[in-house]
């Protein structure tokens, strides 16, 4: 598919929407966070999200809340969490969500350290350095989606992790992208357009149990 049709958009795509939906859902991610506790399960995490959502005006969700706590957090997106997992007092947890705000699509992801856990937080700021990396260099450098997700690769082995390669990125746009048939970010072969893309990032310590994973909009300028 020419890359011209995958990022392929509705009449009502507004890029300052985009925005705004983009903000309102990292201030959904920062509300759940503060009501993350030791205990908690994620089915109990994604039951009081909901209060966060109205809050904020969320219209809908375009994906399910999605909440991985210690393993889980290894498991790709379609992988099914074990149900057992509670937070820990020395644990790590990471939010994604997808949420629509004004017909735009916001999709945000980060991950959370709680207690005394120094590898859990450095992979969870490897995560997020990972991701601002990749998003400079295709600033920069205009890669294509594919080579960004090459550079992806060989910077976490650097950084002493491992990526996840099932997790590639997608499309985002006015409600509802899918339409379009976008496809993953780590299949473009041109450079993605500014405000059409989800870059994701998804690591694992080589060893232990936990991984950690962030993703954001692309867009032209580096300010969150």
């Amino acid at each position: 598919m020419p890359a011209t049709a995958r990022e392929a958009v509705g009449k009502r795509y507004d890029i300052e929407r985009m925005q705004l939906a983009r903000d309102k859902s990292w201030a959904a991610l920062h509300g759940i966070r503060a009501r993350m506790r030791t205990g908690i399960s994620e089915d109990e995490a994604a039951l009081e999200a909901a209060e966060v959502f109205r809050k904020l005006g969320m219209e809908r969700l375009w994906h399910p809340v999605l909440i991985r706590i210690g393993p889980n957090t290894t498991k790709t997106y379609r992988q099914a969490s074990d149900p057992a997992v509670r937070l820990g007092e020395n644990d790590s947890y990471f939010i994604d969500l997808g949420l629509v705000f004004d017909g735009h699509e916001g999709d945000v992801g980060d991950t959370f350290v709680v207690g005394d856990a120094p590898q859990r937080q450095a992979c969870a700021e490897a995560a997020r350095a990972l991701f601002h990396e990749v998003a400079d260099t295709w600033r920069n450098r205009g890669l294509s989606g594919q080579a960004l997700y090459a550079y992806a690769d060989e910077r976490a082995e650097a950084m002493g992790y491992r990526l996840n390669h099932a997790v590639k990125g997608h499309r985002v746009s006015d409600f509802p992208h899918a339409i379009h048939k976008g496809g993953d970010l780590g299949a473009l072969e041109a450079s993605p357009t500014s405000g059409l893309w989800i870059l994701e990032i998804q690591i694992a310590h080589p060893s232990e149990p936990f991984g950690a994973f962030y993703e954001d909009l692309l867009v032209s300028t580096n300010a969150a």
